[in-house]
């Protein structure tokens, strides 16, 4: 369920921009909003959804709101997708063994 609640948060251009923002370091809302050319209240809703999904985490500062990255989505994001990428090895390193077997077939007709 929390897989479904991030990857629909991600779905959307602003949001992913948010995040791959916040890569980088902590952003106070005004500063998201001036580096992607997008309004504060604008900023401020798509930040709400990411915060929702676990994705950011906010901390008050003075009268400004910083938002940073949260780990553990990122984490679990990984730990699942882990299964795809073993399944895509095994199956280029089948591939890569079908292409050697093709290529010294080729080279035993071009001796024969």
């Amino acid at each position: 369920m929390v897989m479904n609640s991030m990857m629909s948060a991600l779905a959307e251009p602003n949001r992913l921009r948010i995040v791959e923002l916040l890569r980088d370091r902590p952003y106070s809302v005004g500063e998201i909003a001036e580096a992607l050319e997008l309004r504060q209240p604008q900023t401020s809703k798509h930040l709400h959804v990411l915060c929702e999904a676990g994705i950011v985490q906010v901390k008050p500062v003075a009268n400004q709101r910083i938002y940073s990255l949260c780990p553990e989505p990122f984490q679990a994001m990984d730990v699942w997708m882990s299964a795809y990428r073993r399944l895509w090895e095994e199956r280029f390193d089948r591939l890569d063994d079908y292409l050697q077997q093709l290529q010294q077939a080729k080279k035993d007709d071009d001796k024969g």
